[in-house]
């Protein structure tokens, strides 16, 4: 028997960075996770299992664009570059802008950076990790002189206390947050502390859930502090040897949080609760503190991240297994970004910018015209020069900030007024893509080749499984072809990935003599098998450490050939909008369990759209009573920015006074889904990374007349109707609709269909009730069904269970009508979710096996009857919570 060939490649998703084997066979891609990766051990999260069900063509961009015209690359490199130089000469390099994705490579990244800081001279290079991730490398910089990590994930599993900040590990990063409960389950002494205002799934299954005001996490770690020095918890010797800034951090502390009663009252916390926390802190030397988006999104973001590092200095549990302040990236290659200098503050190999013999160093390595001296813009002021006029000619690669960046409809207006605008994507058809002037195709993941580096320093190989699709190209490939066309030849001779990324180790290692710990010059020479054959490794790699480094700062061994780290005294302004009685709620926003970013991947698997099916808004209930607003209803969402309308969750597990919504959806698959459209560009002064966790809101019920379902085989366009998201599900597409008019039946409907029609075989059949308060309508060509449509007054459902058969037949027949026409419910059905959607089961059927008599007490249990959380595993916590519930007392 022949074997298949296995390609090693890792996950495009989440930071965490798993490892994947594809085996590619005449049946297609099978996709499991990498049983030798350190990142998984062979495990996959729901959306990396579903990654085969993604690798589709369809909605790809296939051939470069100039304007709406399809042209050969040659011609549209030809404009970009002549624009490009044309802006340089009449404008100077700072007129000129890139901003990129850590959805790139890190030889693409390498590249973009050379050209714009070395060649260019223009430091406006900034990427969407200035949305997710600067907080932290700022805290990082200020603490340790270098953005590290110092720790690994062995080290969640080594820690006998593990304290979650800002962070719904279960559904952001749910193969580490797995590792994190199976070691619980075989350690029980090991506790779990989440610090959240919502009562997130994470924070149902630990052993002490700190429902925080939101925005006072660094009053918070700043009371811990004083009660560690007041409690003589304090490591005076290690902080003596290694430390700097502790006496004015400890000072400041005492003064600002003299009691717990006082922290207690500032974060809006139970003093018991509080505590008991600090005394479990105190008295557990293996403790790791883990934080995302919850504290790196924040107008005090980079003080929130040094109150956290403090605490870890004082006790010196940093380091050592199973101790360390932790981050976890938000995208897979965020970490590979910042190491070749992808962030407008930063230059190459973590090099400082600002130092004039680190900008010697680089402009002698990279023998480039130029060096550039300060720094460029950041995300959100990158805009803003965009909008004012100063920067002329902009380049946005694989990622889409009219979605993503906030007071989003800003955004786009100031691109739409771009002098010229680059976009290269994967997709045809995004928010972004009618405002550029030169569209170029870029490949996508399982096309592409490189390395990317995840939340623990580790190195791996992203492989290419499957053929480049027609014209598409490799982002470094493009931006080293337009090099050479603005006159840089000399500097982009790359052939292949390879040699950009030797380039990229060699410099890491140039006169480096142990000043910075970012090393992998052991990767300077490896030869194209080498490259080809690289296992995962964590940085540094040098002659010096040539297996890699799990950790970093051990004693005797801090950053910088034995410099100190340093205490920071940090603000505890709250720099957040304050809330008024215009609006009196706060906007957190988020992420859901098995969606990623803005859907043009996960959007493609019906499976990954069952768990939460649309754009949707938590509020609780105190706050939902007062204003009349029940679970299902849609409500309109009101900033000082913008407005959108959405449906209501009403659930306790938000904090009082908040409000949370996710940010996956666009105007390709809702037209009023697009959070960032209400959310205020307020930024962190030090990192320049935007409040996305606080802005001040108002929330009133939405008052339609209709509403009504529309399932389509083909995608469709429903112009004027202000309410509209489009699921994908299996073999259709599934529109939910609201609206003011009633139903125009053939009038509104059937234009959504003509254009699609051929004019042979079809059939129009309509139900319209006499007083034209409901419209039904099943359009059926060449026998096959292709639309169902359900309109009118009030509320409208279709269950979702028997539609897949109705769209799978070859041909419905005529005794078929009357049960179509039937499978509509003129009322809203009670929400169920899927909770696995591997099995897709959903809530209800687990719950309904948890309480029955004698019913189901444990994971394993439910997954012997229903097979729920026996796959992925993804969905095992929130099955957990479903037990705890209902292990608890009436």
């Amino acid at each position: 028997m022949t074997e298949l060939p296995v390609v090693r490649t890792v996950c495009p998703y989440c930071g965490v960075g798993c490892g994947l084997t594809v085996t590619l066979g005449e049946s297609g891609v099978r996709l499991k996770g990498d049983l030798h990766h350190p990142a998984n051990y062979g495990n996959l999260c729901s959306k990396g299992a579903a990654l085969g069900e993604t690798l589709s063509m369809a909605g790809r961009l296939l051939k470069p664009r100039i304007g709406s015209c399809d042209t050969e690359w040659s011609e549209a490199l030809n404009e970009v570059a002549s624009r490009f130089g044309k802006v340089l000469e009449q404008h100077g390099p700072e007129a000129i802008a890139i901003f990129g994705s850590a959805q790139l490579m890190t030889e693409d990244y390498y590249v973009i950076n050379k050209f714009m800081k070395g060649y260019v001279g223009s430091a406006n290079f900034d990427t969407n990790s200035r949305l997710c991730m600067a907080s932290s490398v700022a805290g990082h910089i200020r603490a340790f002189g270098e953005d590290v990590v110092p720790g690994c994930y062995e080290d969640l599993e080594l820690a006998d206390l593990v304290v979650v900040v800002g962070a719904n590990a279960a559904f952001c990063h749910p193969v580490l947050f797995r590792r994190i409960l199976e070691e619980r389950s075989r350690r029980p002494a090991m506790r779990l502390v989440v610090i959240d205002p919502r009562s997130t799934v994470t924070a149902s299954l630990a052993d002490l859930h700190l429902s925080i005001k939101p925005g006072t996490d660094a009053w918070l770690f700043t009371g811990l502090l004083e009660f560690l020095r007041s409690s003589d918890r304090v490591d005076r010797c290690f902080v003596t040897e290694w430390v700097t800034g502790a006496d004015k951090a400890l000072e400041f502390a005492a003064l600002m949080t003299p009691t717990i009663e006082a922290t207690a009252g500032v974060c809006g916390l139970d003093v018991n609760d509080l505590a008991r926390f600090f005394d479990w802190f105190a008295s557990t030397d293996r403790t790791v503190t883990l934080w995302s988006q919850g504290i790196n999104q924040s107008a005090t973001g980079t003080d929130k991240v040094n109150a956290i590092i403090n605490v870890h200095l004082a006790t010196g549990r940093i380091g050592r297994p199973g101790t360390g302040p932790f981050s976890l990236t938000g995208q897979p290659n965020a970490m590979g970004g910042r190491e070749v200098g992808g962030l407008a503050n930063q230059l190459a190999a973590h090099l400082t910018l600002g130092n004039p013999a680190h900008h010697d160093l680089l402009q002698e390595f990279w023998n480039s015209p130029t060096m550039i001296r300060t720094q460029g813009l950041k995300a959100l002021d990158l805009f803003r020069a965009v909008e004012e006029g100063s920067i002329r000619a902009l380049w946005i690669m694989g990622t889409n900030p009219v979605v993503s960046l906030p007071d989003a409809g800003r955004v786009r207006d100031a691109l739409s007024k771009c002098e010229f605008l680059v976009v290269s994507d994967c997709m045809a058809e995004t928010d972004l893509a009618p405002l550029a002037h030169v569209f170029l195709p870029a490949l996508a993941w399982g096309e592409k080749e490189g390395t990317v580096t995840n939340s623990e320093r580790c190195i791996s190989r992203q492989r290419a499984f499957l053929p480049s699709p027609l014209n598409a190209r490799p982002d470094w490939w493009m931006v080293s072809e337009v090099a050479k066309r603005m006159g840089f030849e000399a500097g982009f001779p790359y052939r292949t990935v390879r040699e950009i990324f030797i380039e990229h180790a060699a410099l890491s290692g140039y006169r480096n003599a142990g000043e910075r710990r970012f090393d992998i010059s052991l990767y300077s020479d490896l030869s194209d098998d080498d490259y080809e054959a690289l296992p995962p490794r964590q940085w540094p790699l040098s002659t010096a450490e040539p297996s890699g480094t799990q950790r970093l700062m051990v004693k005797g061994g801090f950053l910088g050939g034995g410099a100190k780290s340093r205490m920071v005294v940090p603000n505890l302004d709250q720099l957040s909008e304050k809330l008024t009685e215009t609006y009196p709620f706060a906007l957190l926003t988020g992420r859901v369990r098995d969606q990623w970013h803005t859907m043009t991947r996960t959007g493609k698997s019906f499976r990954l759209n069952l768990h939460d099916q649309a754009p949707f808004v938590e509020v609780h209930p105190d706050q939902a009573d007062a204003l009349l607003i029940t679970d299902g209803d849609l409500v309109l969402l009101k900033s000082a920015f913008g407005q959108l309308v959405v449906e209501v969750h009403v659930t306790p597990e938000v904090f009082p006074g908040t409000v949370f919504m996710p940010i996956h959806w666009t105007s390709m698959n809702s037209t009023t889904g697009r959070v960032n459209v209400l959310v205020n560009p307020l930024a962190d002064p030090v990192s320049g990374e935007p409040e996305s966790k606080h802005t001040p809101v108002s929330m009133q019920k939405w008052h339609h007349q209709t509403s009504g379902v529309i399932l389509s085989r083909r995608k469709i366009d429903l112009p004027g109707m202000p309410y509209v998201v489009a699921v994908s599900e299996h073999r259709y597409t599934r529109y939910e609709l609201a609206g003011f008019q009633a139903s125009g039946g053939r009038d509104f409907f059937q234009n959504c269909f003509d254009h699609f029609s051929d004019g042979a075989d079809d059939l129009w059949l309509e139900l319209e009730e006499a007083d034209r308060s409901a419209y039904r309508s099943i359009w059926i060509h060449h026998g096959r069904l292709e639309a169902l449509i359900f309109f009118g007054e009030g509320h409208w459902d279709v269950p979702r269970d028997p539609l897949a058969q109705w769209f799978g037949r070859s041909e419905i027949l005529e005794n078929d009508h009357a049960e179509l026409f039937s499978l509509a419910l003129r009322r809203r059905s009670h929400r169920d979710p899927i909770l696995c959607c591997c099995y897709q089961v959903t809530r209800g059927e687990i719950s309904a096996e948890i309480l029955r008599p004698g019913g189901c007490r444990s994971v394993g249990e439910v997954g012997s009857r229903l097979r729920a959380g026996q796959a992925c595993g993804t969905c095992r916590p929130e099955i957990e919570q479903l037990i705890q519930v209902a292990s608890r007392p009436n």
